[in-house]
């Protein structure tokens, strides 16, 4: 995409998740329509299929032959995101926070051309903090440039983990974390992606969605963060699956971890 257009890009998404967001603010004082998906933890509220109709009117007003997968529904499979212009929308990141908490959730828009990352938005609604850019821009706090991440050991940052994984000990997480400084867990990807990007948290250890990876990958691979899955691969981003988001020395030391467990199974 050209600088220009990029740029263009870059200013409708940041435009239309604040109006989002602010939708989203006035309906939270206001009675949720809360649906259960796979589980009774797996929610979705109306505001969640509001924003993703909203995303997905604006996307195809402005680039009509682009693709879209959602969380609440898609016009293409995963599958096909490496064709063309795709975006990956997640309209309420963290809805049991929304629900439960009505904090600590997310507005997630990443953007890929052709397989490649050209742009990532998140936006934490309760906390006015909206984290955005790429490769070509910059990543951006507000109007703040972000750092580098730091290249660290693992001993010397916080872990931020899916709890299932910790508490069953799935690929010896539990020993990742002895080997850190210590575990927090956010229940929001994009809440997790934001500590991750301000220097706070040093790794992310999940199985995420298409929707749930895309925007923070744009925005964390371009400060220096590798993206593996488990067994130290590249990811698909077409299902669920389980991935590292840590910068080179940490990833190295979870990977040699995982690999352990796998060969003692």
């Amino acid at each position: 995409m050209e600088q220009e257009a990029l740029y263009q890009l870059s200013r409708s998404l940041q435009k239309w998740v604040l109006e989002a967001a602010a939708e989203t603010r006035k309906k939270m004082t206001q009675p949720l329509e809360i649906m259960t998906k796979s589980s009774r933890n797996d929610l979705v509220t109306n505001v969640d299929c509001a924003n993703q109709a909203f995303f997905a009117e604006q996307i195809k007003a402005e680039y009509p032959m682009a693709q879209l997968v959602g969380e609440e529904g898609a016009n293409v499979g995963a599958g096909d995101w490496h064709n063309g212009l795709t975006f990956f929308v997640d309209p309420i990141d963290g809805t049991m926070n929304f629900v439960k908490q009505q904090e600590n959730f997310a507005i997630m828009i990443g953007v890929y051309e052709d397989g490649q990352a050209l742009f990532g938005i998140i936006y934490d609604v309760m906390a006015d903090q909206l984290f955005w850019g790429g490769p070509q821009l910059g990543i951006f706090r507000n109007e703040q440039a972000l750092e580098q991440a730091a290249d660290q050991p693992l001993s010397e940052g916080l872990i931020c983990v899916n709890t299932r994984m910790l508490v069953t000990n799935e690929r010896q997480l539990q020993q990742v974390f002895v080997q850190s400084s210590g575990v927090r867990i956010y229940g929001s990807a994009g809440i997790t992606f934001a500590q991750l990007l301000r220097g706070n948290a040093q790794a992310y250890i999940s199985k995420l969605a298409p929707w749930d990876i895309a925007a923070g990958r744009v925005l964390a691979e371009t400060l220096g963060f590798q993206i593996l899955n488990f067994d130290g691969q590249p990811i698909s981003m077409v299902a669920k699956e389980g991935m590292i988001i840590a910068p080179k020395q940490a990833m190295q030391e979870i990977i040699a971890i995982m690999a352990h467990s796998k060969t003692a199974e």
